[in-house]
């Protein structure tokens, strides 16, 4: 788990090595996660960013697809779903952000999967910032 940053109202983000907190993005609370910090492969990795998110009154935590572990696209290996699982039980929402065209490609299952998410307010795969800041204000 990392060091928390305090929430300073006076700054929008508060950085430290793992993570900026942004306080109100289009009236949510957002945690968005450094590309370059540990993997979400698995339920410790997703208590550990809940932890951070609780830390921070966060509704949202954004991951870049670098972070997230490849099994977590193997929808057989159960990781997705005790990620996605663990996220509904803290009633955190949780945004992968960046191209799985590769692995949807490969599966039919994944396509199916993020088509569904994507309905939803739990899970949500974009593409980019923009499409996320989009998804935030509609």
């Amino acid at each position: 788990m990392t060091t928390d940053t305090p929430d300073t109202p006076d700054t929008p983000d508060t950085p430290n090595t793992l993570h900026t907190f942004r306080a109100a993005h289009n009236g949510v609370r957002v945690l968005r996660c450094a590309p370059d910090g540990p993997p979400l492969d698995g339920e410790q990795a997703a208590l550990d960013l809940i932890g951070d998110a609780f830390g921070q009154e966060a509704e949202l935590v954004v991951v870049p697809v670098e972070r997230i572990g490849a099994e977590f696209f193997r929808l057989r290996s159960g990781v997705a779903g005790a990620v996605v699982q663990k996220f509904a039980t803290y009633r955190l929402r949780l945004a992968v952000v960046g191209d799985i065209s590769g692995h949807v490609a490969d599966s039919t299952a994944l396509r199916d999967f993020v088509h569904e998410s994507n309905q939803g307010d739990q899970l949500w795969f974009v593409a980019d910032e923009e499409e996320l800041e989009v998804r935030l204000t509609g």
